[in-house]
């Protein structure tokens, strides 16, 4: 099941997510330092850092697995993002445009998941 990461889009699509959290929370208030911020940045990096080592797993249902945990993840990122814009933390647009990113996100793992459970 070993393949490279780096070729899948939605891998992709979570590392560039990943970065666009760190920018967007970087400018998060003092106090959101140490509650919201490590949360959110630990959610979008669980996404991409989950599809890595589903990839390295033996089996398709090793693979499997991995891309249920990416799914709950950006489920969480996704609401942690409606809790900052909620909170009114950092720039709505950019808010926005996380939580679109986030959403298509979603639906590529779940369609990766049913292909991969596919395959097995």
């Amino acid at each position: 099941m070993v393949q490279d990461y780096h070729k899948l889009q939605v891998w992709q699509r979570s590392h560039h997510l990943s970065l666009r959290v760190y920018r967007y929370t970087a400018r998060f208030p003092r106090e959101e330092r140490f509650v919201l911020v490590p949360q959110m940045r630990r959610s979008a990096a669980s996404v991409a850092t989950n599809i890595v080592e589903g990839c390295g797993r033996a089996t398709p249902a090793d693979f499997s697995r991995f891309l249920t945990i990416a799914i709950a993840s950006i489920a969480e990122l996704h609401y942690q993002l409606e809790l900052a814009r909620d909170l009114e933390l950092g720039n709505p647009a950019d808010n926005e445009a996380i939580r679109r990113e986030a959403k298509e996100i979603w639906a590529m793992l779940r369609s990766l998941r049913e292909r991969v459970r596919g395959a097995g």
